[in-house]
């Protein structure tokens, strides 16, 4: 529902491979560390984005999508509900192509913002799991 097919693949191999990370730190137990190194691990070049701006995966990071000083292909999304739709409001501005979100990461109402501006949107779906089914 919140991602077809067709939306996944054209994010996962069409729309470009910069992909800010949205919630990547340095903490190794968290889903976003392991996520990033499958990215990197098929070819995307991943953009941290944290509070504290650390360097993940040999990646300078930020401290926001604002800060990012070039463009971004696709936001993924790593934060909770509640923080999850201002974050998508960031990626429109920012002028990303798509937005992902997350398993567990569900904002209907920032769905459609994000689809109505243009760009394609998935919600509750984990790219390092849809990346290796594409063949």
């Amino acid at each position: 529902m919140y991602g077809d097919e067709a939306t996944i693949r054209r994010i996962l191999t069409e729309l470009g491979d910069t992909w800010a990370v949205v919630g990547l730190s340095t903490n190794r137990s968290r889903a976003a560390y392991g996520v990033a190194q499958v990215l990197q691990r098929f070819g995307k070049r991943i953009v941290p984005v944290h509070p504290k701006a650390e360097t993940v995966h040999g990646e300078r990071g930020y401290a926001s999508l604002a800060d990012i000083p070039f463009e971004v292909d696709v936001v993924d999304v790593f934060v909770n509900g509640e923080l999850a739709g201002p974050v998508a409001d960031e990626a429109v501005t920012k002028g990303a192509r798509a937005v992902w979100f997350q398993l567990g990461v569900v904002d209907e109402a920032a769905f459609e913002r994000t689809r109505a501006a243009g760009l394609d949107m998935v919600m509750d779906r984990c790219p390092a799991i849809e990346i290796p089914r594409l063949g």
